[in-house]
């Protein structure tokens, strides 16, 4: 598998998200997409960007680019030729070519991963994909690609790592969140690891303790001869669903987490909201991997009106929800809300007259 640049090129030739791309939650009721001043919607329908068309892959792989320079895991991106100087992440493709011998000439099918975990072998790398739902291979121009692109802008949000795409940012806080991504950079965010069970960091044990949680002192419960290295593949299990892991099947590492667990391909999820963690990107906290949308959530809270997370100490809360004080507004007439009554609907905030209207 290997990074291509001039694919990356290609890809940036996507036409930017303009004004007028229809809706595709909608179908045909929105009259395209018209950017909200504030909040992360359209005004015409108020479905997400995402909704309407997803970023193209050379902003997704600027965004990673971004979020994994000035951190350990920097060899993961690289400068681009006459670039601007910003770091993008080499992500990588994976291209397989499978012979097709049903007919009189052979042909090859061709099927490209648009991401596959770095610096395996290709009979491993194919291990991996099979160990996860099909419906999640993110194989190009299919659901599970377009999933994938989908997690990548719920999961690690570009205005929660840089300052200059947040509209809710008061003056003097920009150094706030400065300093809180160069913390979560340097002690929260991970990207996953692949290796058989008993190999990750780098070589087979290295002096690093793997987690035996089968007591090693029990003698094999075998009576006919049966393969010697049976037992040793249950002596290692997953951190997430606590079954084995076959020794003979790729796992995920997590370095945060130290070498002594391991997770199988599709138990590696958010231990929030569950979701597989994108391109094996994880924060970790209070000995668990977190996406980076709710570990960001766990140190400060969210807006519910910008999506954005909130620097301020005074914001406006309601129901378990917070808001930025200038957000506190109804979504369908902007009326301000501070000290007025509301109706919450879900996440959606309504003035008394508008909530009343929407009920008619």
């Amino acid at each position: 598998p290997a990074w291509c640049p001039s694919l990356l090129q290609m890809s940036g030739s996507q036409p930017a998200l303009g004004r007028a791309v229809p809706c595709l939650r909608c179908r045909g009721t929105c009259t395209g997409f018209e950017p909200h001043s504030w909040r992360k919607i359209c005004k015409s329908c108020k479905c997400s960007q995402e909704e309407h068309s997803p970023s193209s892959e050379l902003e997704d792989d600027r965004k990673i680019g971004r979020l994994l320079a000035d951190s350990k895991y920097s060899t993961l991106t690289a400068r681009l030729k006459g670039g601007d100087g910003v770091r993008i992440y080499k992500r990588n493709r994976m291209i397989v070519t499978n012979p097709n011998i049903s007919g009189k000439d052979p042909t090859f099918d061709t099927v490209t991963y648009e991401w596959a975990p770095p610096g395996l072998a290709q009979k491993l790398a194919m291990q991996y994909m099979e160990l996860i739902p099909k419906e999640l291979q993110p194989v190009a121009g299919t659901d599970g690609a377009l999933q994938r692109r989908r997690r990548l802008a719920r999961q690690l949000p570009l205005y929660d790592q840089d300052p200059a795409q947040c509209r809710g940012l008061a003056e003097g806080e920009h150094g706030l969140m400065e300093e809180f991504v160069r913390k979560y950079k340097a002690e929260a965010l991970g990207v996953g690891e692949v290796a058989l069970p008993g190999q990750g960091g780098g070589g087979k044990d290295e002096g690093k303790p793997q987690d035996k949680s089968i007591e090693a002192s029990k003698p094999p419960e075998s009576t006919n001869g049966a393969l010697e290295s049976a037992p040793a593949a249950g002596h290692y299990r997953c951190e997430t669903c606590k079954q084995p892991v076959p020794g003979d099947c790729p796992v995920v590492y997590a370095d945060r987490a130290g070498y002594s667990r391991q997770w199988h391909p599709a138990c590696f999820v958010c231990c929030r909201c569950s979701e597989p963690l994108v391109d094996l990107i994880y924060f970790w906290k209070g000995e668990a991997a977190w996406c980076g949308r709710h570990y960001c959530e766990s140190l400060r809270p969210r807006c519910a009106g910008c999506d954005e997370i909130i620097f301020s100490e005074d914001y406006q809360q309601a129901e378990g929800l917070a808001w930025h004080k200038k957000h506190f507004a109804c979504l369908e007439c902007e009326t301000p809300l501070t000290g007025k009554p509301f109706a919450l609907a879900d996440t959606s905030l309504l003035c008394t007259i508008c909530s009343q209207s929407k009920r008619l």
